[in-house]
């Protein structure tokens, strides 16, 4: 497979206010539901993009909500519509786009997560005996995904020697970027004493090891390249996008104790590496999917940033931070910024390669690389300035 090559740029990104919301919602008020949080994120992706809504003919929405109720709630009557994840919902409008069913496509994301009680963990969240046991393994007593992440890092660890401490450099470099991000959640920045210090809550995984929780909502405006060039003067590029599925053993602990996704990474990774004639070298921003630490040093392996094993290695010698040799998450990522399950992700790779990131941006970032490698699914995609 190749990878899906620029046809498309983003022309506009909004989110709400996940900040202000965090408190409200904390203090017991219920600020909104997912489609408002989703109507408050469009409203702002329009500002950005400086369009009007009957110049979007595509609508894509997350899979928190129902796709005719976003459809009603944001007025848009359009010619191509589908429901997808973050990172999907990229590679759909890419598609839509280079056939010609749609020319430019809003990704609208909602979700009231926090505020209506979601739960991650225990037999029966969202479904987790049945829908969701390829993640939570509940025969043999893991009913939450992090208790599957402290499993794998505990293999990982023995195999290649990665200690606690450097898992540890994660949380701390991504409260480096959070603690310089006004639309972040946590601002306080940590130390590896503090890291160290904190409780596990499944063992070897400890508190900053767990994104947070909380309501939000996330869209992305894009179009085709030639059009986004004519209506905005800081298109981002979507350079390439790659998947790789590994289904054989889905339903298994086996692959995720032994390969820890690699194959799936590995796949990708010639895609968007082999078939662009980038490199891994030329990423300036790596942005991953955190739902848990552990993906940070699994991606940084998969996709060539660093050998096999050397994951604890490169983080403590050449650094993620954002003096790092490869900043990654400088938002803070789901673990510091916010839970929007890979959508605000998006929003940190188009703003890092536009140069608005304030005192966190990485200076001179022209591509940055986002992956999400979840239950076997290895998707990426390359974001590239235009500037």
């Amino acid at each position: 497979m190749k990878a899906l090559r620029r046809v498309a740029s983003v022309i506009g990104v909004g989110h709400s206010d996940w900040v202000g919301d965090w408190t409200r919602v904390r203090n017991g008020e219920r600020p909104d539901d997912c489609y408002g949080y989703a109507a408050s994120a469009f409203r702002n992706a329009l500002k950005d993009a400086n369009i009007t809504r009957d110049q979007i003919d595509g609508l894509i929405v997350g899979p928190t909500t129902a796709y005719e109720r976003m459809g009603e709630v944001l007025h848009l009557n359009v010619r191509w519509g589908d429901q997808a994840d973050a990172v999907l919902s990229v590679a759909q409008a890419c598609m839509a786009i280079e056939t010609g069913m749609a020319d430019v496509v809003a990704l609208v994301y909602g979700n009231d997560q926090r505020s209506v009680g979601t739960q991650y963990g225990g037999p029966q969240a969202m479904g987790g005996d049945q829908f969701l046991s390829y993640v939570y393994h509940s025969p043999w007593g893991m009913t939450s995904q992090g208790a599957l992440y402290a499993l794998m890092f505990q293999r990982y660890s023995e195999l290649y020697g990665i200690s606690e401490r450097d898992l540890g450099h994660v949380a701390v470099a991504q409260r480096q970027g959070s603690a310089r991000n006004p639309n972040a959640i946590m601002r306080k920045e940590i130390s590896l004493e503090d890291y160290m210090a904190a409780p596990y809550i499944t063992e070897p995984l400890r508190l900053f090891d767990y994104c947070l929780i909380n309501d939000g909502g996330v869209a992305l405006i894009i179009a085709e390249q030639g059009l986004a060039r004519k209506l905005s003067p800081r298109p981002v590029s979507i350079e390439a996008v790659g998947r790789f599925d590994l289904n054989t053993g889905a339903t298994s602990l086996e692959p995720r104790l032994t390969d820890f996704y690699r194959p799936a990474q590995q796949a990708v990774a010639e895609q968007i590496f082999g078939d662009t004639n980038l490199d891994p070298k030329d990423i300036d921003v790596l942005q991953v999917y955190d739902s848990f630490s552990v993906h940070i040093p699994l991606a940084l392996e998969g996709y060539g940033y660093c050998n096999v094993g050397e994951a604890g290695k490169f983080m403590r010698e050449q650094g993620i931070g954002l003096a790092g040799a490869l900043p990654t998450n400088t938002s803070g990522g789901h673990l510091s910024e916010s839970y929007m399950q890979g959508w605000n992700h998006q929003i940190e790779c188009v703003r890092q390669a536009r140069g608005e990131c304030g005192d966190r941006q990485i200076e001179n970032c022209r591509l940055v690389h986002y992956t999400s490698d979840v239950a076997g699914k290895a998707v990426s995609i390359i974001y590239g300035s235009e500037g």
